[in-house]
């Protein structure tokens, strides 16, 4: 066979032809140039993905594809990194040369790759055949042999120590990411028979901006009138007037009903068209934020018919599905992945993280994305302690050297700066006389319930007797949320139904549920909700009476936002805090100090409210201190970074236990029989074993609930549940309309089984 005729992949099923290994190696190239350059690893970039795949060129992969792969649909089964990764090892060094040896099933841990390295010098069939793969591509790509280093960013080279240690941490995942986006998009191009890769055009955020607050004032004039419009307009306008100033990391310190998530938006856009650049990544704790805000988001950013209509600006992206594999075979099912080519992102803290701490390729691929962005992170206090140490960490480093800025947005802002990864870091704030702002938007009176006489019996039963028509209750748990829900609804049959919402519920069902509510309580209409944390934290709903099981402060303050939230209430709104004898409570360790914590400064007299700034700053000192310092809030995961072990740091940064979190598709059978071929479509393009693009994963995840590992394992034994793609499974079983996937009321799986 002669060099002139390497290829990289099979032929297209829709050009018919074969994807050339020049025409692959050059056009990723430039595409990761292209990314690298935002942060200034332009040369490194394109160089990584230059000889990510020259190992492809040796003979046996080449018949492999043409023998095996191609007519049997099968994987080549012959490796292909080991000549690449040599080759970044040599000219761009050692750290470098992970991103090639890991493109496909993830960044390895260093010494991993100096035992390749090793066994590259020897004679054995790995180095024999990278030698020759070597050897035939370089007279295709003479470049990819260089008489000089790749040029690496001039920030990194004075650096010695730790501080380069996990600055080269970053750089190497910042640089793998753009590899990789570069590789599926130059893949994806190829099988969906287009002659270049699908990009995003540039977008002009000063229109953005200026269509922001054209329809913000809209929006503003068709709502009723509040008593607090006047106080939200002042954090508006202080917000957009901070975003004037120069790129670092922000405080955004205002009162639940304040109006954050607008004020945020005004904020990040001003700044992003003021500082030329490129995007806006909203990132949420609870999928349910990020359900309302890109709702928000929409309606005040997407284009319209008046715009000309055009392509979307926002993306809602909250899905944890896992599409990697170590394998080959996993190459079409990564394509999946969402890569944010778009201006407005709007996730879930969890995917933003999981992604910065992770060694996959589909998780990573969109990383370099946040180079020159805004990340607005809000209600920033949910971030768990036992991992803020990498987290404000890596955070710095975006501030410092990717030309991002961050916003720290909260009501009940934890003090960071008194952590030593931000030590020196300047602290802008953006609102005025926070003190000032949380007198005057004081709306609710607390109630406390601690004694050991407190049941869920006792609480239905005061609920029913005092808190009337509209009343919400928020737990810790979902089988709590579930027997509450239980009890209410069984002292009260003949009523409106008890609404329920918790993350075992599909989001587009929790959507349906939080409309019902809104419109219920905006018709004076009877409405009881029982809920898990999700609804605490940012979701735009105003009852007159809130219960919320002893937790955190900072959560109780968060619940009480939904209490006589715009202020219309003759009297002050009544928030009871219960602590149940009976109820469950996470085991989390950051948790426990967090209680611990709360229980020394919040309660009845003398003891303060959950509002009181004083209390709250005294109570993150004691919450901190408790966890016995850098130890217990991450700092392991900052030596494996440190020591560049990328797939033990992700092993140990898990924003959620392991134990939790995995995806299920639910195809629920109020849904038309169109609605339900569509979704089952989806799920077969997934299937699929060709690529698919992230569309699919998109449009299933208003059909996504979230259930814990083991019960998805036992399910999938008992054929409740059938794998689709990655870690992703579709429900076979019962889905309950009030509860979704109840906890309370399964099905017996034994009859499931064959």
């Amino acid at each position: 066979m002669s060099s002139r005729q390497l290829y990289a992949h099979s032929r297209s099923s829709v050009s018919g032809a074969r994807h050339t290994l020049s025409d692959h190696l050059r056009g990723s190239a430039a595409l990761a140039r292209r990314f690298g350059e935002v942060f200034g690893a332009g040369e490194l970039a394109e160089y990584l993905a230059l000889v990510h795949d020259v190992g492809k060129g040796c003979c046996a992969w080449q018949d492999g594809l043409l023998q095996k792969a191609e007519p049997e649909g099968k994987p080549v089964g012959i490796p292909h990194k080991e000549a690449g990764t040599r080759l970044a090892a040599e000219y761009a060094g050692m750290p470098f040369a992970a991103a090639v040896q890991g493109h496909h099933g993830g960044l390895p841990d260093h010494q991993k790759v100096k035992d390749v390295l090793a066994a590259l010098k020897g004679s054995g069939p790995d180095a024999m055949a990278a030698q020759e793969a070597t050897r035939r591509v370089t007279e295709l790509i003479p470049e990819i042999t260089r008489t000089d280093k790749v040029t690496l960013p001039s920030w990194l080279l004075p650096l010695r120590g730790a501080d380069f240690k996990a600055e080269t941490d970053l750089l190497v995942r910042m640089v793998f990411s753009c590899l990789v986006d570069a590789d599926f998009l130059d893949t994806d191009a190829h099988f969906a028979g287009r002659t270049a890769p699908r990009l995003a055009p540039a977008t002009d955020m000063r229109a953005l901006f200026e269509r922001f607050e054209k329809r913000r004032a809209e929006f503003l004039a068709a709502r009723p009138a509040s008593p607090v419009d006047e106080i939200r307009a002042r954090v508006f306008a202080q917000a957009v007037a901070a975003a004037a100033c120069e790129p670092g990391m922000y405080v955004l310190h205002a009162p639940t009903g304040g109006a954050k998530t607008i004020a945020a938006g005004g904020f990040a856009l001003r700044h992003a068209a003021e500082h030329g650049m490129r995007r806006v990544v909203f990132a949420v704790p609870f999928i349910s934020i990020t359900q309302q805000n890109a709702e928000v988001y929409r309606s005040l950013l997407d284009p319209r018919a008046e715009d000309g209509d055009g392509e979307p600006v926002v993306l809602e992206h909250h899905s944890s599905v896992d599409l990697d594999e170590d394998s080959d075979e996993s190459t079409w099912a990564r394509l999946a992945a969402d890569n944010w080519d778009v201006p407005v992102v709007v996730t879930t803290m969890v995917q933003l993280f999981q992604s910065l701490f992770s060694a996959k390729p589909s998780a990573m691929r969109k990383l370099h994305r946040l180079a020159g962005s805004v990340i607005v992170l809000d209600e920033v206090q949910a971030l768990p302690d036992r991992l803020l140490n990498p987290i404000l960490s890596v955070l710095r480093g975006l501030v410092e050297r990717y030309g991002v800025t961050v916003v720290l947005a909260s009501a009940t802002q934890p003090d960071f700066w008194s952590l030593s990864k931000l030590s020196g870091m300047p602290r802008r704030g953006m609102v005025e006389d926070v003190q000032g702002l949380f007198a005057e938007l004081r709306r609710v009176t607390y109630e406390w319930q601690l004694g050991d006489d407190v049941t869920w019996e006792s609480v239905a039963d005061d609920i029913e007797e005092r808190a009337g028509d509209q009343v919400l209750a928020v737990v810790n748990t979902t089988r709590d949320s579930a027997r509450l829900h239980r009890l209410l609804t069984d002292r009260n049959p003949v009523c409106d139904p008890v609404l329920h919402l918790s993350t075992r519920m599909t989001a587009e069902h929790r959507r349906e549920v939080i409309a019902r509510i809104r419109t219920r309580l905006r018709k004076g209409l009877p409405v009881r909700v029982v809920s898990t944390s999700l609804i605490e934290a940012g979701v735009d709903v105003d009852f007159p009476w809130v219960y919320r099981t002893w937790a955190p402060a900072e959560s109780l303050q968060q619940a009480a936002g939904r209490c006589n939230r715009d202020g219309r209430m003759a009297e002050n709104g009544t928030v009871v805090v219960f602590r149940p004898v009976d109820g469950g409570t996470p085991k989390d360790l950051s948790y426990i100090a967090a209680l611990e914590a709360t229980e020394e400064f919040f309660g009845p007299d003398p003891l303060a409210d959950p509002d009181d700034l004083k209390a709250l700053a005294g109570y993150y000192a004691k919450r901190y201190a408790l966890q016995g310092g850098d130890r217990a809030m991450g700092e392991r995961i900052e030596e494996l970074r440190r020591a560049w072990d990328f797939p033990q740091v992700a092993r140990e940064f898990q924003m959620i236990d392991d134990v939790y979190g995995q995806s299920v598709v639910v195809v629920r059978d109020q849904k038309t029989a169109e609605e339900q071929d569509a979704i089952w479509a989806d799920i077969q393009r997934l299937r699929a074993p060709y690529t698919s693009g992230p569309e699919p994963l998109r449009r299933l995840q208003p059909h996504t609930a979230t259930l814990p590992r083991h019960e998805v394992t036992q399910a999938l034994r008992t054929g409740l549940a059938e794998p689709v793609v990655g870690d992703l499974v579709v429900w076979r079983g019962h889905y309950d309309e009030l509860r979704g996937l109840d906890p309370d009321d399964r099905e017996d799986s034994s009859t499931f089984l064959l």
